[in-house]
């Protein structure tokens, strides 16, 4: 979706390298600034992804899966910047402090600050300015709120989105 609808530069860690392809796109030097956008419930490909989800289910070392936030870090260029947009609850174990320090990196976090920015973007929606229909991937009535939220919570059918309205939407994502 960030490709089509706004241009982005994309990775899919699993059929390409996250380490590798960017290193590859600038010339072995890693990107500038590296974006950790997943948080706790990051996925990696392989059987580590199971030892992460393990250790996160039972408590034991950690509380967050932390593959993504690992894989930025090795990425980024020395003296480059990382921002953690992800939700985190606690702990990510094997932190790479070292590669971290050893880059002279700059880390800067933050959830979403809706008092600063929504009215804003209430404003832009509203004027047309910013489109936002196509993050509605599962449009349905509140009667669908149980399935809208399991499609939603297990990643089914594609679903980036469940948004539920009294009567359902129209055929352009208006609410009825």
């Amino acid at each position: 979706m960030m490709e089509q609808h706004i241009g982005a530069e994309v990775i899919n860690y699993e059929q390409t390298s996250v380490d590798g392809e960017p290193r590859e796109r600038t010339g072995g030097r890693g990107p500038d600034v590296c974006i950790e956008a997943i948080g706790m419930e990051s996925h990696s490909p392989g059987p580590q992804y199971r030892v992460e989800q393990l250790k996160q289910q039972t408590r034991v070392l950690q509380t967050d899966r932390g593959h993504t936030l690992r894989e930025i870090i090795t990425a980024c260029r020395k003296g480059g910047s990382i921002f953690v947009l992800g939700v985190f609850a606690g702990t990510v174990d094997k932190f790479p402090m070292g590669a971290f320090m050893n880059k002279g990196l700059s880390m800067r976090s933050a959830q979403q600050h809706g008092e600063r920015y929504v009215p804003m973007l209430l404003e832009r929606m509203v004027s047309g300015e910013l489109k936002t229909a196509h993050l509605m991937t599962h449009p349905m009535t509140l009667e669908d709120g149980a399935r809208g939220y399991d499609l939603f919570k297990n990643k089914k059918d594609n679903c980036l989105r469940s948004v539920f309205a009294p009567n359902g939407f129209d055929g352009d994502g208006a609410a009825g």
